[in-house]
């Protein structure tokens, strides 16, 4: 299991008490304004066991993100390959804090460990970061990690009904652009 540090956030396994947390997120309205629906506790639970299942099996996915100060669980963050129905293929980054967690960079700091993390350790050539159009804070994130919009690469999910949520948006950088790179 990978662990990834930065000056203020662990990104780690997920455990038995992050599902209490979690779950209460992915119940909170605003955290999931970019979501279709929120979800339920057992919803919450099966994705917090998926998502650890990946991590043993590969040794990098979504890992579970703490303050590292206060052992605080704040959401999560990783990489992931694309969903099978998205319009290209390659590993995606992504993030979801909880609402106390806005606002203080911490999106961006655990986003740059995950790109550090995927160009570094796993050498790949392109990481992707997708939300959907109205979500500025997100694109924000994306913009400030140096990614690049690309838009060819935007769609509409298949999976989401018709409106403001449907259309996504496609961020994108190289390892080469990665400034975080070794070397640079």
């Amino acid at each position: 299991m990978s662990e990834l540090r930065t000056e203020r956030l662990l990104l780690r396994d997920w455990r038995g008490a992050d599902l209490a947390p979690w779950a209460a997120m992915n119940a909170d309205p605003e955290v999931r304004a970019y979501f279709p629906d929120v979800l339920t506790r057992e919803q919450s639970e099966a994705s917090a066991a998926r998502f650890q299942a990946a991590l043993d099996r590969r040794g990098w996915g979504w890992w579970a993100v703490e303050i590292r100060a206060t052992g605080e669980f704040i959401g999560l963050a990783g990489l992931d390959p694309v969903d099978a129905d998205t319009p290209f293929t390659g590993v995606e980054a992504g993030w979801r804090l909880t609402r106390t967690a806005w606002g203080l960079g911490y999106a961006t700091e655990a986003a740059g460990a995950v790109l550090s993390y995927g160009f570094a350790t796993l050498t790949l050539p392109e990481i992707f970061a997708v939300t959907t159009a109205t979500n500025l804070r997100s694109r924000a994130v994306m913009r400030r990690l140096g990614m690049t919009h690309h838009t060819a690469y935007d769609f509409d999910d298949p999976n989401v009904p018709d409106g403001p949520l449907r259309r996504n948006v496609v961020y994108r950088i190289t390892g080469e652009e990665w400034p975080g790179r070794s070397g640079a």
